[in-house]
């Protein structure tokens, strides 16, 4: 949707609660999509470049969630 077609409030608390509302969601979203690609068998380097970030980047916010939700992680070959 271009961005002329969206008629935020006039009130700017307003759109920037639906920014932080969109950014959770946004998170909520990654983490199910990393979930279940590591649970499907991928490894860092292809869940990083399919988010666009390194696989470092992707370790470090992911990692300890998907341990304590019992995902098995490949270790680098």
């Amino acid at each position: 949707m271009p961005a002329e077609e969206i008629h935020p409030s006039t009130d700017p608390a307003d759109g920037l609660a639906a920014v932080v509302a969109l950014r959770r969601l946004a998170d909520q979203l990654e983490d199910a999509a990393v979930e279940q690609a590591m649970r499907a068998g991928w490894g860092w380097p292809q869940v990083a470049e399919a988010l666009g970030i390194t696989r470092q980047a992707v370790h470090k916010k992911h990692a300890k969630r998907l341990i304590a939700a019992g995902v098995t992680l490949r270790r680098r070959q």
